[in-house]
């Protein structure tokens, strides 16, 4: 059973502590990762980008060129860091581009 918050708890407080009850964390990491993509890496690269999966603390991305995917890789942790500063945690360890 979930601990009781006070009445006094502010809205933010109360939905983190029910992400973390519900062991929600995973879930709610998958969409920020793929919603952070989407945002960091701008048109050009989203028209190219056909999935976008969180595993554990690896993220698949499937892209539909391969000239795109070469020149991605050169700057794999820097995506790395950008990603998880645009999240606010670290999520992302390893990046994989099929």
């Amino acid at each position: 059973m979930a601990k009781r918050l006070s009445n006094e708890s502010s809205i933010a407080d109360v939905l983190k502590e029910f992400i973390h009850v519900n062991k929600l964390e995973q879930g709610i990491d998958k969409i920020d990762v793929e919603q952070a993509w989407k945002k960091l890496m701008g048109n050009g690269v989203n028209a190219y980008t056909q999935d976008v999966i969180l595993k554990g603390a690896t993220l698949y991305v499937k892209l539909t060129s391969s000239t795109l995917r070469e020149e991605l890789s050169y700057g794999k942790q820097k995506i790395i860091a950008m990603l998880n500063e645009e999240i606010g945690k670290e999520v992302v360890k390893e990046l994989v581009l099929r």
